[in-house]
């Protein structure tokens, strides 16, 4: 079955919290994301495959030129497949679109070749205060 990229697409918080559960190893927890993002978002991409959600990205902003790669998440079966790729591309694309110029992410060190090498980023200075 096809997979298919929705920039702003409908979804359920259930599936967005158990596709989160799963890409990060936990439970899923009863996080009220359509609240959230409408609030703090610039948008969001969702990936299908039929209608079960396989992929997602949260896509935050400052209100100007900065947008910010968050919770990026695939499911378990299909990651490696581009569809991790896809999302951000997506993501980059319209938050182009919306005449931001900066797409910001981190992420932990083994997903390095992800971020640097599949998506295109590239390395620069940031500063981080732990703050738990």
């Amino acid at each position: 079955m096809a997979l298919t990229y929705a920039w702003r697409g409908d979804f359920d918080n259930a599936a967005v919290n158990a596709l989160h559960g799963e890409a990060f190893g936990h439970a899923p927890t009863p996080i009220d994301w359509q609240a959230q993002l409408h609030r703090h978002s610039l948008g969001w991409v969702c990936a299908r495959e039929g209608d079960r959600l396989v992929g997602f990205v949260n896509v935050a902003w400052d209100g100007g030129v900065h947008a910010f790669v968050l919770d990026a998440m695939v499911a378990r079966d299909l990651r490696k497949a581009g569809v991790g790729t896809e999302l951000v591309a997506t993501a980059a694309r319209n938050a182009r679109a919306a005449d931001c110029a900066w797409l910001h992410v981190d992420f932990e060190e083994h997903l390095r070749p992800f971020y640097f090498t599949a998506c295109g980023f590239t390395s620069t200075n940031a500063g981080l205060i732990a703050l738990r």
